[in-house]
């Protein structure tokens, strides 16, 4: 089912790597790989776009003016990708089109969405990887595994990490404790309780020496030594000398870097450019920054000027120009100005895409335009 992601986390993994989870089965390729959803192929623009809906119980998709195109007759279904979407009938998972013909026939025990191409699936409690024609580009032979990342893939057996090529071939055979996809032609990884960097045949690069470390991003990683966090380049050099109490990577040439329990940004000198303080922040996107102060949250431009006043119990993306806010319980949507274009009175709300929203009153799922009129009703 959709969760909310009420700040720029899930972006922020999908381009540099970061996590702020224990484990890549949870968040580094899956997360990562999110950045390519948001931009979509021309092919996928040339398809109709439609919307899941349930009705009784069962799922089935509607177009943009709200008519049912395919009638609910799944137990489970998601949104398109690539032109395919994964439904659930009975105990099994496969693939329909936009029709809602089943082009790939439920048959595996969980799957995932098609991304560049592939698709995440499980059987028998083993992941593999499949194309659009349904086969097995890799095989149903890991614990876990993420999606292909600059060609190649993060895979476990056990607890333990490797990577394949996308033909499949296993290329570094699991042995790191964890990591992260390969950017830049470099990948960090863990052995015992210490962090280094391979290259895309698994040969040191840099020796495990951090505490932490995170992806690449334009000639620069963050790692952490000791209690504090740095920046290194390539050669495994410190660049910006470990000094905050916490950062995140670059994007749009500032990162956010924690000092003394404050968040402000840096540039890539390492020269403070919007003092710490703020109690959180995220990453710069399309030229602005979710902050939150005393609770509340709002954003900032580059300067680190206010943009949006900090007074919204949750804010999440902009997107076709809106980004749903929560207060008081409720939720809905602001102007990139600040000012509530569609009024708080839902109990659930998601980013707009392609002039579409979904909302939740109580149980029941629906969808509006950007004027806040309901183009399906709510139902469940």
């Amino acid at each position: 089912m959709k969760s909310h992601i009420h700040h720029t986390l899930i972006l922020l993994v999908a381009i540099t790597g970061i996590t702020l989870f224990s484990t890549p089965s949870i968040s580094s390729d899956t997360y990562q790989s999110i950045s390519s959803i948001t931009v979509k192929s021309a092919k996928e623009n040339s398809l109709p776009q439609l919307w899941d809906v349930k009705i009784n119980g069962k799922y089935g998709y509607i177009d943009r003016t709200g008519k049912l195109v395919v009638k609910p007759q799944f137990d489970y279904a998601s949104s398109f990708y690539e032109g395919l979407a994964q439904v659930q009938v009975g105990e099994k998972w496969g693939y329909i089109d936009h029709t809602g013909k089943l082009v790939i026939k439920p048959q595996f025990d969980n799957c995932d969405r098609f991304l560049n191409g592939f698709a995440k699936v499980e059987v028998g409690k083993k992941w593999g990887m499949i194309d659009s024609n349904a086969k097995f580009v890799v095989k149903a032979q890991f614990d876990n595994l993420e999606y292909f990342v600059n060609g190649f893939a993060l895979v476990a057996i056990g607890k333990q990490w490797g990577f394949v090529d996308n033909k499949g071939k296993l290329v570094i055979k699991p042995q790191f404790d964890s990591a992260w996809s390969l950017f830049e032609g470099l990948a960090a990884v863990q052995v015992g309780k210490k962090w280094g960097f391979v290259d895309n045949r698994g040969k040191s690069v840099i020796q495990p020496q951090f505490d932490t470390a995170w992806s690449f991003s334009k000639g620069l990683a963050v790692v952490q030594v000791g209690k504090k966090w740095g920046f290194i380049n390539p050669k495994g050099q410190l660049v910006i000398k470990p000094q905050f109490d916490a950062a995140w990577s670059f994007y749009e040439d500032l990162a956010a870097v924690q000092i003394g329990g404050k968040w402000g940004y840096i540039d890539r000198t390492g020269k403070l450019v919007i003092k710490p303080q703020f109690d959180m922040t995220w990453l710069f996107e399309n030229g602005l920054a979710q902050v939150i102060v005393s609770g509340k949250s709002g954003y900032i431009d580059r300067t680190g000027k206010l943009v949006i006043e900090p007074k919204f119990d949750k804010i999440g993306n902009f997107s076709d120009g809106l980004a749903d806010v929560q207060i008081e319980g409720k939720w809905g949507y602001i102007d990139r100005t600040g000012k509530l274009a569609i009024a708080p009175q839902f109990d659930s709300a998601y980013s707009f895409s392609n002039g579409l929203a979904e909302v939740q009153v109580g149980e029941k799922s629906g969808y509006i335009d950007r004027t806040g009129k309901y183009i399906w009703q709510p139902t469940q």
